[in-house]
């Protein structure tokens, strides 16, 4: 028996990869075809964008939990959210909410520690980049971090929901994402966090200056050994992650 997966959805195409992730990746581990119970639910991305931007954490955590509650009655055992900037509401989240989490930043942080990285560029939404979801994991794991610059983190918000979001994939932009990767490269890190989950859309380990955490997938990846019980049952999602 496996575990029923429950996927907390935002932006479109970072729940897809997700999911498709688990999908792909479960025949590996159940043998051809074969992934585990999987259910999402998505409110429209346009309500999380308009508790972002009138920096409504408890609209967001609301949202999020009324698809908790919605997977919960059709089964699911625990949650993932593709989305690492709605993690910001995630403390609100978890008191409320009638099912276990896996925090996203803390399987980044886990899996930057396993590889022996130290010093972790930070990239994604200007929300995300400028929360302390990111820096509050790593310093649990006693890693380091470095932000991209005002300018710097102004643009990538800009290709995330002006392009990305949208599956508007082009050149200048993963130029970019590139040239910011190096300079941050230069000022010390040692690996990128691509802390958005459309960002593997267009950068990974083939392109970027740096190794990268794709906290898409490794969160997939995450659900997939819970689910598929290659971690310690026992453990409480609640508090540890």
């Amino acid at each position: 028996m496996t575990q029923h997966i429950g996927i907390v959805g935002c932006s479109a195409e970072g729940a897809a990869l997700c999911y498709r992730t688990i999908c792909l990746e479960g025949a590996r581990v159940l043998g051809p075809h074969a992934h585990p119970e999987v259910s999402m639910h998505t409110p429209s991305f346009a309500e999380y964008v308009a508790c972002l931007e009138r920096g409504d954490l408890t609209g967001v955590g609301d949202l999020m939990v009324a698809s908790a509650r919605k997977l919960e009655s059709i089964g699911a055992d625990f949650l993932i959210c593709p989305d690492n900037t709605i993690h910001q509401a995630f403390d609100f989240v978890v008191q409320r909410s009638p099912l276990p989490w896996i925090h996203i930043a803390e399987v980044v942080a886990t899996e930057a520690v396993d590889r022996g990285f130290r010093r972790l560029a930070l990239t994604g939404t200007k929300w995300l980049v400028e929360s302390d979801v990111y820096p509050e994991k790593l310093a649990a794991h006693g890693l380091e971090y470095a932000r991209p610059g005002t300018v710097e983190i102004e643009e990538i918000n800009r290709i995330i929901m002006d392009e990305l979001v949208n599956s508007i994939f082009k050149a200048e932009s993963i130029l970019y994402l590139q040239q910011t990767i190096e300079r941050l490269k230069h000022a010390g890190c040692d690996a990128a966090i691509l802390g958005c989950t459309e960002i593997p859309l267009i950068i990974d380990g083939t392109n970027s200056p740096l190794p990268t955490l794709d906290s898409t997938r490794l969160l997939a990846r995450a659900a997939l050994r819970r689910a598929t019980r290659q971690i310690d049952d026992t453990m409480d999602f609640r508090q540890s992650v």
